[in-house]
């Protein structure tokens, strides 16, 4: 989704679509009050999933008798630095982002460890607080047309590495080339001979499997088009890429004068799965519904 960081703001490893090139204009933080409560900022990452996330978050906010200031479609290059300057209160963001873009850490596979590193390391170094993390998680894998996975019996990317010889691999380029990509793959997984492999833009690769073009292309846990049964997005095995399960990241200070904020907030994130996370993503980016339209009534199934 696009500029020189994926849509998480992490890295850059299959090309990028969607994070708003544009600075964060000056926003207003906690400030307008409601009942003794101060309003409260939510910002959001300027890509589908990212706003839909931040909308219910505000949603589960007002539910619990806040005011809401929205402040969305916040260049991911920017967003950490707005939370830091006191510009939003809170923003959903992904423990692999926390950890690599954010802290500049070496990558970590187990989820948990992961946690609790950009836990532990964002109180300390910016009094920041990430409340509980959801099981949903929008990282990197493979994606394989159905049909190939059903021929050749592919489940996994061990699986896909023992049958490249036998398929076609669509790249967006960097993925061939970056440590991060292919070639932390091959490090782990062993070398994949591809019968054919094409370079495509990353926007049309779901169209070039659908019409037979390739069979195999890299892509995120929570696309859109991946609630189509055409498509199987690979079991990563032997977990070559750092978790990015999602959670709301908050001002210790507005988190201290308010503590209802984490009961709102964790209520979301625990019935979020990654699986309702892509079904919420298609509604918006394939059936075209509004994301205001699309979070309302998923919170209202969950409130």
């Amino acid at each position: 989704m696009n500029t020189p960081l994926t849509r998480r703001g992490a890295l850059a490893l299959f090309g990028t679509s969607a994070l708003s090139l544009l600075a964060v204009a000056p926003l207003s933080g906690c400030g307008a009050s409601n009942g003794g409560k101060d309003a409260i900022t939510v910002g959001s990452k300027a890509f589908t999933e990212g706003v839909i996330l931040s909308e219910l978050y505000s949603l589960a906010l007002e539910h619990a008798g806040f005011t809401v200031n929205r402040s969305f479609e916040i260049s991911g290059s920017l967003i950490h630095t707005a939370l830091e300057n006191g510009d939003i209160d809170l923003y959903p963001e992904y423990t692999g982002t926390g950890l690599i873009s954010v802290l500049k850490m070496d990558p970590m596979t187990d989820p948990e460890e992961v946690y609790e590193t950009v836990k532990d390391e964002y109180a300390k170094r910016f009094d920041l607080i990430w409340l509980d993390k959801s099981e949903a998680t929008d990282g990197q894998g493979l994606v394989i047309r159905s049909e190939a996975a059903g021929e050749l019996g592919i489940k996994t990317i061990s699986d896909l590495q023992l049958h490249a010889p036998e398929l076609r691999f669509a790249s967006q380029g960097q993925f061939d080339e970056r440590p991060d990509g292919l070639p932390a793959l091959e490090a782990v997984y062993g070398p994949f001979d591809w019968q054919s492999r094409a370079i495509y833009d990353e926007g049309l690769k779901y169209e070039v499997l659908r019409n037979d073009e390739a069979d195999v292309t890299p892509a995120y846990t929570t696309e859109a088009q991946l609630t189509d049964a055409a498509f199987t997005l690979l079991e990563d095995d032997k977990h070559v890429w750092p978790p990015y399960n999602v959670a709301p990241v908050v001002r210790a200070e507005v988190l201290d004068a308010h503590p209802g904020i984490a009961e709102a907030l964790n209520r979301v994130d625990a019935a979020l799965t990654t699986a309702e996370l892509t079904r919420l993503n298609a509604r918006v980016d394939i059936d075209k519904e509004e994301y205001e339209d699309v979070a309302r009534e998923y919170f209202d199934s969950i409130a």
